[in-house]
């Protein structure tokens, strides 16, 4: 019994004595501000009740400024005095007992001095205070030192004043919105845009005249500029192309078909173009049939048809002609185009000047 006594009852009884002890030292340092109306003496009786090593951290603390409006910031500051084997835990907000604040930002831990073992750290918070009226801040800290965890508070209480502004709602009355004003016209309002739009259209009147003055010095008018270029003739056409198939050496590659079919394609548009005469849609046989009625040299029809039908061969019948072969096409393409293309006025006034002169030679020779 006495052993049971001993081990089980005086136990139990020192855990319920020291329960509200450490809720209340838990309660403190998680909020770490007081809002009670506790006065600094009564803070300095509770440290003193208490006994404390000689060695434990000195705690004090300071809010800049210390008269603010409802919603404004403030700096909370906690400076502590410690050794540097000592553990200590700043308070936390956010949590049951700090409702009337907001923490804005925690800034780190900063250490002011250090004097052998002794440190001097400071801890700064940006809070901003949403409850009017005068609140007593008491800083504190919680503490550990070997075996001992308690909290530590300062000597002086701080003092915020939370102020508000007064809404009177009796001596001013509510308006509704008043009606759209309408202005009369006034011609010094656009008299600045018709100055300048009268200048710029000046402007542009003199830019025209100096356009077609130059244009005139040269022969031409605005029609000439936006008037699209002629087309070419058939026949300079075609040599261009007769160029561009020469250039792309088909038949040295081995492309005979294509080689063919793109030399026939260029007579069958030259044709078109200069005769009038429905090639692209006709056959070979077509094609030689209508250029009879055609009013060129007979060979000229003659090699036309030879070519058409050498190319039907190695379009159709896969012949593969020799390279000599090819070249001889080319040429008697290049022939046909050259030779039934239309007479240039300047040739033809060359040649009868030509003529004259060899006619007046021959009168002074008689």
């Amino acid at each position: 019994m006495r052993l049971f006594f001993r081990y089980i009852i005086i136990p139990l009884a020192l855990l319920v004595l020291l329960l509200p002890a450490v809720a209340q030292s838990n309660g403190a340092g998680a909020g770490g501000v007081k809002q009670n109306p506790a006065s600094g003496n009564e803070a300095a009786l509770r440290s003193e009740d208490r006994v404390l090593p000689q060695n434990a951290p000195r705690v004090s603390g300071k809010i800049e400024p210390d008269s603010i409006g409802i919603g404004d910031r403030f700096f909370y500051t906690i400076d502590i005095e410690k050794d540097q084997v000592q553990g200590v835990f700043f308070p936390e907000f956010g949590g049951e007992g700090s409702s009337h604040y907001e923490l804005i930002e925690s800034l780190p831990v900063d250490t002011l001095e250090r004097d052998g073992r002794r440190l001097k750290l400071r801890k700064r918070y940006e809070l901003a205070a949403f409850q009017e009226g005068l609140h007593k801040v008491v800083p504190q800290v919680m503490y550990m030192d070997k075996n001992i965890v308690d909290t530590l508070a300062a000597e002086d209480t701080l003092v915020l004043m939370v102020t508000t502004f007064q809404i009177d709602s009796t001596s001013h009355s509510i308006f509704d919105l008043k009606p759209q004003m309408d202005l009369p016209f006034k011609f010094g309002e656009i008299s600045g845009y018709l100055a300048w739009g009268f200048v710029g259209l000046l402007l542009l009147i003199a830019l025209i005249y100096a356009v077609g003055r130059i244009l005139a010095h040269y022969g031409k008018s605005f029609g000439t500029i936006f008037k699209p270029a002629p087309p070419l003739p058939p026949h300079v056409v075609a040599f261009m192309a007769l160029e561009k198939l020469h250039e792309e050496r088909l038949c040295q590659q081995g492309e005979h078909k294509l080689y063919y079919s793109s030399l026939t394609d260029i007579l069958r548009e030259y044709i078109s173009g200069m005769f009038g005469v429905g090639a692209m849609e006709m056959t070979s046989d077509e094609i030689i049939e209508a250029m009879r009625d055609v009013d060129i040299a007979r060979k000229q029809k003659m090699d036309l048809g030879e070519l058409l039908r050498d190319a039907d061969l190695v379009k159709f019948a896969k012949a593969e002609p020799e390279s000599e072969h090819s070249e001889e096409a080319y040429r008697k393409a290049w022939e046909f185009v050259s030779q039934t293309k239309p007479v240039e006025v300047e040739e033809s006034e060359e040649a009868d000047a030509a003529k004259e002169e060899k006619a007046q030679k021959e009168a002074q020779k008689s």
